[in-house]
């Protein structure tokens, strides 16, 4: 989400006049420092590299080597062959279809409801904001079981419903199937998208549209021909990356595409790993350095689609935002919000709650009710094992993370080093690395150390991967809250004798902490999200709750899932209204 903020004129006021031969501060530069200060920039470097290039580099080494890592074998082309046969084609034209097939809807309702909430007068706007994002912040995993549970063909609720009240004996929905992949992606996406186009609605001069309107054009033609028309570099920058999420997207699949014989390249180097009777790690390997290349080619396109274009929504001139009355509309457009609310959040939870308490999915008799699976859950070990390991990877992980994501922000926002670009370069790349590609990396990067470095099976390989996937999130998050800050109060500071740590810490860092503590709830989440990368790197004793889940899932335990589901669910809640709590102050001290 992304805030526009406006010097406060008594700041302004108050702020002390500079002489005329006096040059406005600037970010320092670190060419000519002291050793200390190019040996820290270098172990940086070298921590970046470890992260991102070692595993890719890993990654391009294993798409040519014949054999598992850690496996004395040969250097051929047989991995590359392998992937240019018409199954994957069709595994090719799966991925970028439906990718496309929920981009286009999910835009389209995150506009609706964006305009709902930024320009309309519309009630109870800021709960329905709160309500409308929701979404974004449960493990795709626990809607996706849900849904299963929900969108069965033959003992679905839905299912079962319809059949109740239409007497019919066919089936409403069938979730396993192209439509329930497409479905449960929006969920995800319409949110997503509803992040990066509510502020743009808010922060757009309404004298454009006036004139428009002035002019005897109607709401809908302005609408089209001049709002949409402003707003399209946010919303061509929202399309494209909503469709590389849907590139990589991995649980939709997983859940309703794989039982339906729908493949993605997601789930085809998953199961090239994971469901052959001899892993094929070259194959698996050569296809993910091949998405890499794909998602590299829209990271491009997206920036040469967007270059030369202006963001600026807001001018010197003040304005006050319009809102559109819509009189007895109004309710229509609150009913549109409370529906996609009811439909992506009520009924997944209410699923998991009901299915909590029968002793069978499916069977909702009074005699089925049971508190069997509370207690068979309470008391397994692996379960609360992996609640531990999912907890302390995500407060070690989003603590780490935020920590090097405020150094490197700082370097490349408040400095002047040449190395600069390097830095941000490298802490930008795991943004184009689906976390089934960068797990890939890591497996052959880590079997690769010498003997004596030991993470390959370890939760350290976990939180390595971790880290990668939320630095990117964590450097935008930090260097937003950096560029707000005057160089001029680090170069107070300094003058009055402190060190650069010392300023740093209790300078840059002290007016920063809202946006770092904003920023650690997002990886926290992120890290409780994360499947794809997780299902391949632990090992016995290193599960985390998503892989638990998937497991017992695959066992038939549908029932103990659902009680595992809404512990999780408190857990995102709680931690939701502090990150609200958190946004609120941050908002308040600006």
């Amino acid at each position: 989400m992304t805030t526009t903020l406006h010097p406060r004129p008594e700041a302004a006021s108050a702020a002390p006049r500079r002489s005329p031969g006096r040059r406005l501060a600037s970010p320092r530069r670190l060419g000519g420092g002291s050793l200390t200060r190019h040996v820290a920039l270098g172990c940086l470097v070298i921590i970046l590299g470890f992260l991102t290039i070692y595993p890719l580099g890993m990654l391009l080494y294993g798409s040519f080597h014949s054999t598992p890592p850690g496996v004395a074998g040969e250097f051929n082309l047989d991995g590359y062959r392998a992937i240019f046969t018409a199954s994957n084609a069709l595994v090719l034209v799966n991925t970028i279809g439906i990718s496309l097939a929920k981009t286009i809807p999910s835009l389209l309702m995150a506009i609706l409801l964006a305009w709902i909430i930024a320009r309309t007068d519309t009630p109870f706007r800021g709960a329905l904001e709160v309500l409308i994002t929701l979404p974004f912040f449960i493990p795709p995993i626990l809607t996706a079981m849900a849904w299963g549970m929900l969108g069965n063909e033959q003992v679905g609720l839905i299912n079962m419903a319809w059949r109740w009240l239409s007497g019919s004996d066919n089936a409403l929905v069938d979730i396993y199937s192209y439509g329930g992949v497409v479905w449960h992606m929006c969920q995800y996406s319409v949110p997503f998208l509803f992040l990066f186009i509510v502020d743009a609605f808010r922060a757009m001069d309404p004298s454009l549209e006036e004139s428009s309107r002035m002019c005897g054009a109607s709401r809908w033609t302005t609408f089209r021909r001049v709002t949409l028309v402003l707003m399209l570099p946010v919303l061509t920058s929202s399309f494209i990356l909503s469709f590389i999420r849907g590139v990589e997207s991995f649980e939709s699949a997983l859940f309703f595409g794989t039982p339906a014989g729908i493949k993605v390249i997601t789930t085809e180097i998953y199961e090239a790993i994971n469901h052959r009777a001899v892993p094929d790690y070259q194959y698996a390997t050569a296809l993910s350095f091949a998405i890499l290349m794909l998602m590299f080619v829209l990271v491009i396109w997206q920036w040469r689609l967007l270059r030369g274009r202006s963001f600026q929504t807001v001018t010197g001139k003040g304005y006050r935002p319009s809102v559109t009355e819509l009189g007895r509309w109004k309710w229509v457009t609150f009913a549109v919000c409370v529906l996609f609310f009811v439909v992506t959040v009520v009924l997944p939870v209410g699923q998991l709650f009901l299915g909590s308490f029968f002793q069978f999915f499916g069977f909702y008799g009074w005699d089925m009710l049971t508190l069997d699976h509370y207690r068979a859950v309470w008391s397994n070990r692996e379960v609360w094992r992996a609640f531990g390991n999912t907890l302390f990877l995500g407060l070690t992980g989003a603590t780490v993370t935020m920590i090097l994501g405020a150094v490197v922000a700082y370097i490349s926002v408040r400095t002047r080093w040449r190395g600069r670009l390097l830095i941000d370069a490298l802490a930008w790349l795991p943004w184009m690395m689906p976390g089934m590609v960068l797990g890939v990396g890591f497996l052959w990067a880590f079997a690769m150390l010498p003997g004596p470095i030991t993470i390959y099976g370890t939760i350290w390989a976990l939180l390595l991967a971790y880290i990668t996937l939320g630095t990117p999130i964590a450097t935008r998050v930090m260097s937003g809250s950096y560029h707000q800050l005057a160089y001029d109060l680090e170069e107070c500071s300094r003058v009055h004798g402190a060190s650069w740590l010392q300023t740093f810490w209790r300078v840059i860092v002290a007016l920063s902490w809202p946006a770092f503590a904003v920023g650690w709830i997002l990886t926290f989440f992120g890290i409780m999200r994360e499947l794809s990368a997780s299902i391949l790197l632990y090992s016995a004793g290193s599960e985390v709750l998503s892989v638990v889940l998937l497991k017992m899932w695959t066992n038939g335990l549908a029932e103990q899932v659902s009680v595992i589901g809404l512990i999780m669910m408190l857990m995102v809640i709680v931690f939701r209204w502090v990150h609200l709590r958190l946004l609120k102050k941050r908002l308040s001290t600006l």
